[in-house]
């Protein structure tokens, strides 16, 4: 009977490891998890402005250039770790770089900046976090590369490095500005006028 059973046995044990090293490897490299966005329109928004608190920036203003949407916030040790990289790749002139100001305080995000310097071509504000659901964001710092048509393209899930924007962004909006190109579709930046000059972080 014990013979009949080790086949299985054995397989159950074989699948059990196979669980187990999948769920390890997404545990090590948390951007192993799929967003169920990608490839989607990305979710509707209308949210204010930091730096201007009197205006309200919809999603469809963004529409027409392709932008990365960097969750931050000035409560989250990530955020900081990650910025020069965000500072980089803005001052590169790839993509603008929206700010997605997440369940921070106004005059603690402004200071934030000041401090560490405000890449951002625009930065709107989630202070209650609704929005945030809508994009499936559980913790900051998280990313969104988004197209000119406003498909979302990538999520990064962390610190950005410098290795993810070479080998995971650059090449995905490349291949999106290069299928734009084939069907017309403009590839300019947002229409939306940067509120601040970018500036470096230490």
């Amino acid at each position: 009977m014990i013979q009949r059973l080790l086949p299985l046995i054995g397989f159950l044990l074989l699948a059990t490891l196979l669980g187990a090293g999948i769920w390890l490897a997404k545990v090590r490299d948390p951007n192993a998890i799929p967003s169920p966005l990608i490839g989607k329109t990305a979710p509707a928004f209308e949210l204010p402005a930091l730096h201007e608190p009197g205006r309200t920036v919809r999603s469809q203003e963004l529409l027409g250039g392709a932008y990365l949407l960097n969750v931050f916030g000035s409560w989250c040790p990530g955020c900081r770790d990650e910025h020069p990289v965000v500072t980089q790749l803005a001052k590169s002139g790839a993509l603008p770089v929206i700010g997605f100001n997440w369940k921070d305080e106004r005059e603690d995000a402004l200071r934030w900046l000041a401090r560490f310097g405000d890449p951002y071509a625009l930065i709107v504000v989630d202070f209650e976090g609704r929005t945030a659901i809508d994009f499936g964001v559980y913790g900051a710092p998280e990313s969104f590369l988004i197209g000119a048509d406003g498909i979302v393209l990538y999520k990064h899930i962390g610190p950005l490095q410098w290795d993810d924007v070479e080998r995971e962004i650059l090449p995905r909006l490349a291949a999106a500005n290069a299928a734009n190109a084939a069907t017309n579709v403009p590839t300019n930046a947002p229409a939306t006028a940067p509120a601040n000059a970018p500036a470096s972080a230490p």
